[in-house]
């Protein structure tokens, strides 16, 4: 059987082959410790787990559930991005529950992309954009991002490319992966550049509450352009990674376009882990500030291990992730090789997020502080 030719044109996720990978050295003995991806291994909140237990009880809790997600819980989204964002939005038609943001990157795409159109995907940036965007048939076109700008969009080389047949850019802050924060005054720029070309730029945003005290929408007004759209999640935020809970914001023309893809395409989500939600996103900031804490701690750790490597990072980074320099005149891949066969630890190389990624590494927060303890004393012998 001959596959789709749009086969062709992406290759198997990065993390889903390497981990296999990984997977292989443990069964051989191998002690590999992880620091490669961004799966909290903090567990969720105790209100959400009972939640979630609760619901499994009640009427119809085992049926099929709205596609556009239970009530209670746009509402509770409605709320949560007007306590934390100062973002106004209507339960009922600018919110669109999702089974975790990245199948709201397939569905955005499949509902405002043709064949031919042109995609604006950050380097670095979050595989998928691209991967997606290959599977649709659409021109890639990528916008450089730099340290020396401090990876935020550079406005004066947008308006120099060709951005005729641009239908959709996307973008990611706090910043993936190198945990930069966007100002308010970027957001009204990328505002008024999508309303200007009359290009839709969605900023996907899971990333707000970690390590960060100041989280920012970029749907700053109550008048919601249908130039601008924001994906959220749960996943990072609340330690539900696995739960695939996320949401989309925007306009109610464009949020009922992205339905009609969705509609299509499953069920609705599970009840119990709706109801979960809900109580999550109840949740006050006391919850972020423990959770903040611990990252914090293993943070202090990771930059010694970034150290310990010869590597360079910034202390101000926001995220799951620590984002660092590789040393002059040795190559991403042999860093990350020599770590994962001669120490038996996995970290992420930044050249899978771009070629601007290359001279860069990425490490995971998702780990304890013995388990980077433990990474530190394997560099070090």
């Amino acid at each position: 059987m001959i596959t789709a030719k749009r086969l062709e044109s992406v290759q198997e996720y990065y993390f889903s082959k390497k981990l296999r990978e990984v997977a292989a050295l443990r069964e051989s003995g191998k002690p590999v410790i992880n620091l490669g991806i961004g799966s909290p291994d903090l567990a969720p909140p105790a209100e959400v787990i009972a939640a979630l237990n609760s619901a499994l009880l009640t009427t119809n809790a085992h049926q099929y559930q709205p596609y556009k997600g239970i009530v209670a819980l746009r509402n509770a989204m409605s709320e949560f991005y007007r306590e934390k964002f100062k973002v106004n939005l209507d339960p009922e038609s600018q919110i669109l529950p999702l089974m975790g943001s990245k199948e709201g990157i397939m569905h955005i795409s499949m509902a405002f992309l043709n064949k031919g159109d042109k995609v604006l995907i950050p380097d670095p940036g979050y595989p998928t954009y691209n991967a997606v965007s290959q599977l649709l048939e659409t021109e890639v076109e990528t916008y450089e991002l730099s340290e020396k700008d401090n990876w935020l969009p550079n406005f004066s080389s947008l308006e120099n490319q060709d951005l005729s047949r641009v239908k959709i850019m996307w973008v990611n802050y706090p910043h993936m992966p190198t945990g930069t924060n966007a100002s308010r005054e970027v957001f009204v720029k990328l505002t008024e550049f999508a309303e200007k070309h009359r290009i839709l730029v969605i900023n996907d945003n899971p990333y707000s509450f970690i390590q960060n005290n100041d989280p920012k929408s970029i749907l700053a007004s109550d008048v919601k352009s249908d130039y601008v759209m924001e994906l959220n999640s749960l996943s990072k935020s609340f330690n539900m990674a696995g739960w695939r809970v996320g949401m989309l914001a925007g306009s109610e023309k464009n949020i009922n376009a992205v339905l009609k893809v969705k509609s299509n395409m499953d069920s609705g989500m599970f009840f119990p882990v709706q109801a979960g939600a809900v109580e999550a996103l109840k949740l006050s900031d006391v919850w972020f500030k423990q959770q903040n804490s611990i990252y914090s701690a293993r943070k202090i750790k990771v930059m010694e291990l970034v150290e310990e490597l010869g590597c360079d990072a910034k202390q101000d980074q926001a995220g799951l992730f620590v984002w660092a320099k590789t040393p002059d005149g040795i190559s991403t891949e042999e860093i990350v090789d020599s770590l994962l066969y001669e120490k038996n630890i996995f970290i992420t190389p930044g050249f899978i997020f771009g070629k601007q990624g290359e001279g860069y590494i990425r490490l995971s927060l998702c780990a304890n502080e013995e388990t980077i303890e433990e990474a530190l004393k394997r560099v070090r012998s």
